[in-house]
């Protein structure tokens, strides 16, 4: 039975994990430092790491933070300056799944740039709400984002969906015991997402599979 769906935000519901590589690429050249898509794709969406090394592998904690708050800086001007970020189709989806199934946003971004993205369209309609970085302490890909989001959701985790897009959100989702669609954008296109409960690369082969679960319980 699927009773609830578990959204994630950059990549799926917004089309802005090409703004975040920017500015990582934008604030390490600062550094004298040319950040590959690759090197983007390995270290911050399948190991959850940052390319902090780059400028220092033993650098502390305090000096991260500070070197990511300025990196944020430039990541929300980016997003400021954006025009729509919406996953084409992804409103049109929302809107037939609303009222069907519990739906909730669990996403690695900040408040800050989860309302910078937001605020410029009523897309959040669709949600009973939304958990950002500061919801809990560990982020993806360990499971604590997922598990609150059950908790909160108030559904059995045998009756949630997770949609996700990267590495290290699937392997979140399936820490947490649910299952995931993974929705495969540009950046992501070589990677195998094993595990996965399926892989879909547009918002139409996802809202079909999404259907494909619910008419099996119908």
């Amino acid at each position: 039975m699927l009773s609830a769906i578990l959204w994630d935000n950059d990549g799926v519901l917004v089309d802005t994990e090409h703004y975040y590589f920017e500015a990582n690429r934008i604030y390490l050249r600062r550094y004298g430092i040319e950040l590959t898509e690759e090197q983007f794709c390995r270290w911050y969406l399948c190991e959850s790491r940052g390319a902090w090394h780059l400028l220092d592998p033993n650098a502390s904690r305090a000096q991260i933070d500070h070197w990511r708050s300025e990196r944020n800086v430039i990541h929300l001007q980016l997003l400021e300056d954006a025009g729509s970020l919406l996953t084409p189709g992804i409103d049109t989806l929302l809107a037939e799944l609303h009222g069907r199934v519990a739906m909730g946003i669990v996403t690695s971004a900040t408040q800050e740039s989860f309302a910078s993205i937001h605020r410029r369209h009523d897309l959040l309609r669709h949600f009973s709400f939304a958990l950002t970085a500061e919801t809990y302490e560990r982020s993806k890909p360990a499971p604590d984002p997922y598990l609150l989001g059950v908790e909160r959701i108030g559904k059995p985790a045998d009756e949630c969906l997770v949609v996700e897009d990267s590495p290290r959100g699937l392997a979140a989702a399936r820490a947490a015991g649910l299952r995931c669609i993974i929705l495969r954008h540009p950046l992501m296109r070589g990677h195998d997402f094993a595990g996965a409960t399926r892989i879909v690369d547009s918002v139409d082969e996802l809202g079909e599979a999404i259907e494909t679960l619910l008419d099996e319980h119908a």
